[in-house]
């Protein structure tokens, strides 16, 4: 989701004083800015230092990596017996399996921790017990480019039937994407689980298991392949073979009339001056019943111990202001109530409103089960085939569904 194009190297140790501390906290956070000029070196600065003034035997060192390094160098740090006191990262499943961290409710004080949107609270638990806190939220809705539907004389759709009609008008237009697919390696899970969902599917059923194969999914997957790709409706690029990021420089770029988007996708568009809408994901027959959600965690590991500290920091990096002001930033979705509730009352946050109206009814990746990194690693691999000429649904999909249930049992 919540991926940055982030920088390269470390930016380590901001906020951090001279002179001895009783206690050193060391954490590893993921940059979610594009450039020095917007790091989260600098909203981890400043946070650091209020909470230090406060707090003067407390000292925390914070290392910021970009998206491309940042799990990599806390598996590292963990391989090599040394993690850190806590992570802000992707994932926490295998950690929590492993053993390795503080339950939520050990660490924060009842009021914050009861202030986490349910759904992200309940993705963040290994088996109904909460170790993954979540530290920012995405949601997606569908975009589409103003002026390209003006000129075809289209309204926004609502449904599948009516995305492909407006597609196949907008190609008669000229226009080089009608939708964009984004099944490429980069993020083809969030653009399938999109899809599935608003096909009343998903990657589990209601019990939690995967049922990747299901009918519904085929159904989707059957429709996607004969209604949009089958029929030039997609581009010039293979689904298989387009990424998120270049779908999203193609939108624009003024050359695609509808994908699925996050919010980043808005400050993009308007610096290149393209006039969008956003409208909630169609379904098979409806608005989609749910949405995409993503979600990035924090966690903290048992190791070197400091409990106590570590949740009177988590307490405060959890404050209504200081979860806003991060959301604000990066145009990202609080993890928390009180800061949703303030930023849907807003003028300043309107810009973020469909995607807020979108979070209570979102779904999350199964990040809970420790095999959905597996999972998720097939599916970015092998979706995009589902499509392709010649290419039967049900067997690409049944063969993701076989390697899912591989990796739940352990093999």
């Amino acid at each position: 989701m919540v991926s940055a194009l982030g920088l390269a190297g470390v930016l380590g140790g901001c906020g951090v004083g001279g002179g001895s501390s009783e206690v050193t906290l060391k954490l590893v956070a993921a940059d979610y800015g594009d450039s020095a000029a917007n790091s989260s070196e600098k909203y981890w600065a400043d946070l650091v230092e209020r909470y230090e003034s406060d707090h003067p035997d407390v000292n925390i060192d914070v290392s910021v990596y970009s998206w491309n390094d940042v799990d990599r160098k806390v598996k590292e740090m963990v391989d090599a017996g040394d993690p850190p006191d806590m992570a802000q990262i992707g994932a926490y499943a295998d950690y929590a399996a492993a053993g390795m961290l503080y339950k939520a409710d050990d660490l924060l004080s009842i009021p914050v921790q009861a202030d986490f949107l349910s759904q992200l609270a309940a993705a963040g638990q290994v088996n109904s017990v909460q170790y993954g806190m979540p530290f920012a939220s995405s949601t997606r809705v569908l975009f589409y480019n103003k002026e390209l539907f003006a000129e075809a004389g289209l309204t926004p759709p609502e449904t599948w039937d009516e995305l492909a009609a407006n597609a196949q008008a907008l190609k008669a237009e000229g226009v080089k994407y009608p939708y964009a697919l984004p099944l490429g390696p980069e993020e083809a899970q969030a653009e399938t689980m999109q899809w599935l969902l608003g096909g009343k599917g998903g990657y589990t059923d209601a019990m939690g298991s995967y049922s990747i194969d299901s009918t519904e999914n085929v159904d989707t997957f059957s429709w996607l392949k004969n209604e949009l790709v089958g029929k030039g409706l997609t581009g010039p690029v293979a689904p298989g073979e387009l990424n998120r990021a270049d779908a999203f420089e193609a939108f624009a770029a003024g050359e695609v009339g509808m994908l699925n988007g996050h919010p980043a996708l808005m400050a993009m568009a308007d610096k290149k001056g393209v006039k969008f809408g956003m409208v909630p994901t169609p379904g098979a027959d409806g608005e989609s019943r749910a949405t995409l959600g993503v979600a990035d965690w924090m966690m903290a590991f048992t190791k070197n111990g400091h409990r106590d500290e570590i949740g009177d920091f988590l307490d405060f990096v959890y404050s209504e202001d200081n979860v806003l002001d991060f959301s604000r930033e990066y145009n990202l979705l609080p993890v928390t109530s009180s800061a949703s509730r303030t930023m849907g009352a807003s003028a300043e946050d309107a810009s973020l409103k469909t995607f807020l109206d979108q979070l209570p009814t979102s779904e999350l990746y199964p990040v809970g089960n420790t095999s959905w990194a597996t999972v998720n690693a097939e599916i970015k691999k092998q979706i995009g085939k589902a499509v392709a000429p010649g290419a039967s649904p049900a067997s690409v999909l049944g063969a993701l569904q076989a390697t899912a249930t591989r990796a739940e049992s352990g093999e």
